[in-house]
């Protein structure tokens, strides 16, 4: 009895550690996205960008990942997880490298752009390695159910670190930290995680995967800065579905979507919230309120308690609610959170009731989009996933910006306006959710 139990606790500890490496690695992989937000005055005023320049710093990171996303899944897949874990790690890193020590505003766009190459090598794999980490379907579900938080905690992580670093140091150190994760992910990474099985090396679909990564980056790119370029993703991305449809080994599966729409949509919505939710937040206090930097950031690690329980809780409930209802639930609390925050002279109960609503619905929505997914496809649902993460924000911020800037010239009532709308998207999903049968999403719960 000794041995097997020695065996068995070694494993678990094994298992964790992979885990806590898996999960540091997504949440940096996101806090790449908002780590320079705050630096980027600072960054201006060092390479002497101009307001394009700045446009495409900011943009870069996002474009190379958002669009190449589907792309890493079906390669993790196809040519291994932990070799395209380790290849996406050492690209990020190195590229993360290169832009602390940017000279130029030149290499900095480049190895902006690289990171995001990396970040979509990464994700997908490193999504599909928990269930590797994972083989029991129990604990892997309670560990999706943590994953699924990650994201929102890296973006407020990101945030706070920007703050955080340009106070005190020069803006090029808020590139350390991705490049000591990855670091020690690639050199750690044969030893946590099992080889690869032979690959299966299937045919990768090149015009699909053309056609998704142009569609996805215009659509990303348009969503923030062009109505036209928008609508030529949009474009791209209905070629992409006709050509998957015609294709013997489709980048995507049209068929795989089934069942994984709303969870996909809520995904969306409540990372479009999130993300103009604290944009908005972000400018009342420093342009309306005159908070500094500092004050900002120190703002944003008022969620991070709530957004860390939000994952354990979901994985609690999980087990004897069906998904669809904690789904439900989530995305309810993410529009009561939104509610609250648009009392932006005290935002502060929203600042804790929104990111435990947002994390319920990323914890349920990701356990429902990764349920049966076959060990083949495991890298394709982890891109999806992250696809639907990477569009919530663009889409979140074209719609809210605007709609704030219509109602009112008067900051504080456009933005208030501008969240309550948003609510009220989070809680038409949410009756979506609420009465969506079974047989329309995956659950494996009986009712």
């Amino acid at each position: 009895m000794g041995p097997d139990n020695r065996t068995i606790v070694l494993d678990r500890r094994a298992g964790l550690t992979a885990f806590a490496l898996l999960g540091t690695v997504q949440v940096t992989l996101i806090a790449a996205i908002t780590v320079i937000t705050v630096a980027l005055p600072a960054v201006q005023r060092d390479l002497r960008l101009d307001d394009a320049g700045m446009v495409l710093v900011t943009s870069a990171y996002g474009l190379a990942f958002g669009g190449l996303l589907l792309l890493g899944g079906r390669l993790a897949d196809s040519r291994g997880r932990r070799r395209m874990f380790v290849t996406g790690v050492v690209v990020f890193g190195l590229a993360s490298a290169a832009a602390g020590l940017a000279p130029w505003a030149g290499t900095l766009l480049v190895a902006r752009f690289a990171q995001g190459v990396g970040a979509a090598l990464t994700a997908p794999a490193a999504m599909a390695l928990v269930a590797v980490v994972f083989p029991d379907p129990h604990r892997r579900g309670r560990a999706m159910a943590i994953w699924g938080v990650l994201s929102s905690a890296g973006a407020t992580a990101g945030t706070v670190l920007s703050g955080v670093v340009i106070t005190w140091v020069p803006w090029r150190w808020v590139f350390l930290v991705p490049v000591a994760v990855s670091a020690v992910a690639a050199s750690v990474a044969a030893r946590l995680f099992p080889a690869d099985h032979p690959p299966v090396r299937g045919r990768i679909d090149w015009l699909g995967a053309v056609l998704t990564t142009a569609g996805l980056a215009m659509l990303i790119y348009g969503l923030q800065r062009s109505a036209w370029t928008a609508f030529g993703g949009v474009v791209l991305l209905i070629v992409f579905g006709s050509v998957e449809r015609r294709s013997p080994a489709p980048l995507m599966p049209l068929s795989f979507l089934s069942g994984r729409v709303l969870p996909l949509i809520a995904v969306t919505a409540c990372a479009g919230a999130m993300a103009s939710g604290f944009y908005l937040l972000s400018l009342y206090l420093q342009e309306v309120r005159g908070l500094s930097t500092l004050q900002t950031s120190a703002a944003f690690l008022l969620p991070a308690p709530a957004v860390l329980a939000s994952g354990s809780l979901a994985g609690w409930l999980i087990a004897p609610l069906a998904i669809r209802r904690v789904l439900a639930t989530g995305l309810a609390t993410a529009a009561v959170g939104l509610s609250l925050l648009s009392v932006l002279d005290a935002p502060y109960a929203g600042l804790v009731v929104f990111p435990l609503g947002a994390g319920l619905t990323f914890s349920a929505a990701t356990v429902a989009v990764l349920r049966d997914v076959r060990e083949d496809q495991a890298g394709l649902a982890g891109g999806l996933l992250n696809t639907a993460m990477e569009i919530g924000p663009p889409l979140g911020l074209a719609a809210l910006v605007f709609l704030a800037g219509a109602h009112s010239h008067q900051p504080s009532s456009g933005y208030a306006f501008a969240l309550r709308v948003a609510a009220a998207a989070l809680l038409v999903t949410a009756l979506f959710a609420a009465s969506m049968r079974r047989h329309k999403m995956r659950e494996g719960e009986s009712e």
